[in-house]
């Protein structure tokens, strides 16, 4: 299990790596062009799909670390076996809304094939994936984080981790 969860993190973690310097180099591209003269129009779209492929890459490990938004004020102030209960639920909550939302992330990425983006010329079939790959990277992360805590008596409390 450990094997296999090491093995994500380090896809999730070169992945967030390219689509961030492709993000800084295609930035530094345009503000250079504006800089000395006019930007090439490209930029402009490929730091839109850079982006798209960085939070793809990187909500899995953030969901992983404990780095997404979260108000558990309330439930970590309950009493006895609450709070893990609850982290649990939200666990198993988030691995079903990722697994019932990919059919139609899927259609959605193959509308995609009919399209093009304007200035680059992509298949948006290739950009549309983004939201395909961000459900399956999720639902991993979360089904991880569930067999951690039923099988192996983690407490489902994100820490500091050190090796992402």
């Amino acid at each position: 299990m450990k094997r296999i969860e090491n093995i994500i993190v380090t896809i999730c973690s070169i992945g967030v790596g390219i689509a961030f310097l492709t993000l800084i180099v295609a930035v530094l591209i345009q503000v250079l062009g504006r800089t000395f003269s006019s930007s090439p129009v490209w930029t402009e779209e490929l730091t839109r799909f850079a982006m798209l492929f960085t939070v793809t890459f990187g909500a899995g490990l953030s969901l992983r670390s404990g780095d997404l938004v979260n108000v558990d004020v309330v439930c970590e102030s309950l009493p006895g076996q609450w709070p893990r209960r609850l982290r649990l639920f939200s666990a198993i909550a988030t691995f079903a809304l990722c697994v019932f939302l990919i059919a139609p992330a899927w259609k959605y990425v193959s509308i995609g094939a009919l399209q093009t983006s304007a200035a680059l010329r992509l298949r948006m079939d290739y950009i549309h994936f983004s939201v395909f790959a961000l459900l399956i990277g999720i639902a991993l992360f979360a089904l991880m984080r569930i067999v951690a805590m039923v099988f192996y008596s983690d407490d489902g409390q994100p820490e500091n981790r050190t090796d992402i």
